[in-house]
């Protein structure tokens, strides 16, 4: 018969830390302590397969499962002389939950299972204490009666058990449960069970082990209570894993001055500190330290905020020392830090659980680097315990985790960090506002148009648009803090006001953005700064040390390129030259070429234009000197620099010196109805070659002058959106000749290569064809998503959330990769390129350069590098170090 159940007791173990799968990660670890010898009340844990039994056979247990718990409860009541249900000596249990993964407060607890009003009788007799007694019995029919009989109410309603305890207090004219007589607790218990009789048409369950049965049944049903299932949402936990079940001894903290319970970790959760950090309560139950109804008290003399507060170490001196061992042997043997419950039974220390304690992403990088150094852990398990994404918290600011906020609406996190300021709705009120504090620029989509207000925001929001729209792409490649899709706003330009439901918020007001989880608040949300410094940098030395993929930035700027490589950028992976050209002082002059009748006035305008590309070059060349720069030929439509409202086109017009009609018939003959499928790339280049000679002599003037500086300079030109070889010869034809005359022409000679974008799927399959001409592949997995899938990356907002919600998509292929789709369009290119040239480079610009599950694809396809946003650099460092790691786990 199969075993449902795994019998634990000090130095006496069935299960170990290993079988969490079977037996939830409470129940390995009570098995795993009690192994140890640590002091475990004696109990059995119901596995994990019995749930999913349990689930898939609508209520019902598996065979063999009633006769292993009689069997359990006998192992119990043989190792504390107590039998359970016994009037003169009985044995009460706690009965838990225990999923694999930690799921704290999402299921329910059942504590001193058991009482009856014959079996509390016995309970008074043992402990001598009628109060006592009384008090396990009303919290035992309250417990019962809310998580089994379901009269838990709604979060928002207080428990109707709750207000006959508070009316008890207030009849009687004291302020806490401890001043209660053991004559009002007998009539508490009374009076809790009139209530069930009352609201459930039933009597309270005298039979102990009716009520066991009902108790399993409960925890077994609470893994698919709301709360639970959320949470395994937004974790990522499979719904089919399913609870055990813990039915342990009951041990009593609250039988006096000289008893109590807490919770501790065993290091500081919050700052990583190597302290010991908890909280204890006297003469309580284990749920009253955490339900928030007694102030708990400090565990140690240090931790002391208030010197009338007594501390464990001080009034309970020997139970400190004991939990101070069991501090160090929980640590040694887990080798992490630890989430542990303890109670004292008249000065008896028991412990109830462990486990891997939650940490703020700031303690769990000190915590793995103190550890390594402490030899607990080796250099590549410290790397293996931080997770990227926490990495991204710790480079800009957060909200404070323990602040309380109003959340008004929700969006798509699309750059990490939280911003406030006033609200503004237009790119040059931010421009004019932040001159006198900061703004959040609010706009239902952005455009090139908004780049100056953007730059000014401290944060932008945007009610439509994805995580790969305009908003997102320039607001990550700034570091600013960016929500975007928050489609339950409306956003009224006439008005300077955006509305959710009933709430409306006005220019000028404030709100705080989380671009790290979506969130819109409403007023000023405190923060707290990153530290990048000590423990990081040394993790993030390790990471490197481990790492095989090289990390590029993507970056526009010398500033955004000074960030990145602060951050420990390799090289520049993409620089977009068409952001130059949006800044106030250009953007007329690009106009005028666009605008231009003919090459020549197409030129003229150019020219206006080299010497500010070339200082951007300068600049960028220098701060990245003998690293390599990746520089991208022109790749928008050409619409995207001019105006669209007729106001803006007659103001540009005047400015411009042409007539409205002139550029309004400019602007109708650009309009495309598919712009980014449209006259963009290399198609510029081709039809208007003038552009591409302007910006590859630009881009060799540059390297030449700084060169003279004594500088090593690695210039790679990329040519955008090749479908066709032909389309690459032609634009490397021009490049190739205006670079050798500006050699030739200043007397140097620079080593550089021309490659080209992989971002159309047509590239992918003929990547054999182009690799005979290119130096190296960049992909650019943002147009090849988008054309892989036939979704305009700006519009995905409106329905890729539903897909992912119905499990259409198992997630935002514009956020991770999708590596059974694109991945492969993405595989082939790599092996074509490489099938003629073995030692290609190739590298990824997308966004995915910054998502550490790409990151992990990109190292298996044998990429050279991933590039990335400025902050999200020490992100592909972490992420490129744990794909090597996951790889050697996997053989």
């Amino acid at each position: 018969m199969k075993k449902y159940v795994y019998f634990f007791a000090k130095n006496k173990s069935e299960g170990n830390a290993q079988m969490r799968d079977l037996l939830g990660g409470k129940g390995a670890n009570l098995a795993e302590m009690a192994r140890l010898g640590i002091p475990v009340p004696p109990g059995f844990t119901i596995t994990t397969e019995a749930c999913t039994y349990f689930y898939q056979n609508n209520g019902q247990y598996p065979e063999g499962l009633k006769e292993q718990v009689l069997e359990g409860m006998k192992r119990i009541e043989e190792e504390v002389g107590r039998k359970f249900g016994d009037s003169q000596n009985p044995l009460l249990v706690s009965v838990r939950s225990g999923a694999r993964v930690s799921m704290p407060g999402m299921m329910d607890t059942v504590l001193n299972l058991g009482l009856n009003d014959e079996t509390v009788k016995g309970l008074v007799k043992l402990s001598g204490d009628e109060r006592f007694a009384y008090d396990c019995y009303r919290r035992f029919v309250q417990m019962y009666g809310d998580v089994v009989m379901g009269l838990k109410p709604e979060e928002k309603e207080m428990d109707p058990f709750e207000k006959l305890l508070e009316k008890k207090k207030e009849e009687r004219g004291v302020k806490f449960d401890t001043e209660l007589t053991a004559d009002d607790l007998k009539e508490l218990v009374q009076e809790f069970k009139n209530l069930i009789r009352e609201k459930k048409g039933e009597e309270f369950p005298e039979d102990p082990w009716e009520q066991l049965w009902g108790a399993i049944d409960a925890v077994f049903l609470s893994w698919n209570n709301k709360r639970a299932i959320e949470y395994r949402k937004i974790h990522g936990i499979p719904d089919h894993w399913g609870t055990a079940v813990n039915v342990q001894t009951m041990v009593f903290g609250n039988m006096g001055e000289d008893s109590g319970t807490g919770v501790a970790f065993t290091r500081d959760p919050a700052t990583g500190e190597n302290v010991f950090y908890g909280e204890y309560l006297l003469n309580a139950q284990g749920e009253d330290v955490v339900a928030g109804i007694r102030t708990p008290l400090p565990l140690s003399k240090a931790q002391k905020t208030d010197e009338s507060l007594p501390s464990l170490e001080e009034i309970m001196p020997q139970v400190y020392q004991e939990l101070l061992k069991i501090r160090e042997i929980l640590e040694k043997h887990y080798r992490d830090m630890q989430d542990i419950e303890f109670t004292i039974e008249k000065g008896k220390l028991y412990m109830l659980q462990t486990r891997t304690g939650k940490r703020t992403a700031q303690a769990n990088v000190k915590i793995a680097v103190d550890m390594c150094k402490e030899g607990l852990i080796d250099k590549k398990e410290a790397v293996r315990r931080v997770k990227p994404e926490e990495i991204d918290q710790l480079l800009h600011p957060m909200i404070d985790p323990k602040a309380k906020v109003e959340v008004i609406a929700k969006g798509l996190p699309a750059s990490p960090g939280a911003a406030k300021g006033k609200v503004v709705f237009s790119a040059q009120d931010a421009v004019e506002e932040s001159k006198e504090g900061e703004v959040i620029l609010v706009r239902m989509e952005t455009s090139p148009e908004d780049i100056a207000g953007m730059h000014a925001a401290q944060g932008i929001l945007t009610a439509r648009g994805g995580m790969t729209s305009h908003a997102a792409v320039v607001a990550r490649g700034m570091g600013k803090p960016c929500v975007v899709g928050c489609e339950s706003i409306t956003v009224d330009y006439e008005k300077e006001e955006f509305r959710v439901g009933d709430i409306v918020v006005k220019r000028g007001e404030v709100i705080t953005i989380d671009g790290s989880t979506g969130r819109v608040i409403l007023g000023s949300a405190p923060m707290v700064e990153p530290q990048l410094k000590g423990e990081f940098a040394e993790l993030m030395r390790w990471a490197d040390e481990i790492r095989k993929l090289g990390v590029r930035t993507n970056a526009d700027t010398p500033h955004d390129a000074k960030l990145a490589r602060e951050f420990g950028a390799e090289g520049i992976g993409l620089c977009r030259t068409e952001h130059m050209f949006f800044a106030p002082d250009r953007i007329k002059a690009m106009r005028e070429m666009i605008i231009a009748r003919d090459a020549e006035g197409r030129k003229k305008a150019l020219e206006k234009l080299l010497p500010m590309q070339r200082e951007d070059f300068i600049g960028i060349f220098r701060v990245m000197e003998g690293l390599p720069v990746i520089i991208r030929l022109l790749d928008p439509p050409l619409h995207e620099f001019l105006p669209q409202e007729d106001e803006q086109i007659r103001e540009i017009a005047e400015e411009l010196g042409v007539s409205f009609e002139e550029l309004k018939a400019k602007v109708e003959g650009l309009r495309e109805l598919n712009p980014m499928l449209g006259h963009r790339g290399c198609r510029l280049g081709i039809t208007y070659p003038e552009i591409t000679e302007m910006q590859a002599k630009a881009i060799f003037e540059a390297a030449c002058q700084v060169y003279k500086e004594g500088k090593k300079v690695i210039p790679e030109i990329m040519v955008p959106l090749v479908g066709d070889v032909n389309e690459f010869r032609n634009q490397k034809e021009i490049i190739v000749r205006v670079a050798e005359e500006v050699m030739e022409k200043e007397g140097i000679k620079i080593e550089y290569m021309v490659g080209t974008m992989i971002e159309i799927p047509r590239a992918c399959l003929v990547a054999d064809e182009i690799a005979k001409e290119a130096d190296f592949f960049s992909f650019g997995t943002n147009d090849l998503t988008q054309m892989g899938f036939g979704f305009s990356r700006d519009d995905v907002g409106k329905f890729v959330p539903y897909y992912i919600e119905k499990g259409i998509l198992p997630r935002d292929p514009f956020s991770s990769l999708d590596i059974k789709g694109i991945g492969a369009l993405v595989k082939i290119g790599i092996e074509k390129g490489r099938s003629v040239k073995p030692e290609l480079e190739i590298g990824i610009c997308g966004e995915h350069g910054g998502d550490p599950d790409s990151i992990k694809f990109c190292h298996k396809v044998g990429m050279n590098y991933v590039s990335c946003s400025p902050f999200r650099v020490p992100v592909a460092r972490l992420s490129a170090a744990h794909a090597v790691l996951e790889e050697e786990e996997e053989k």
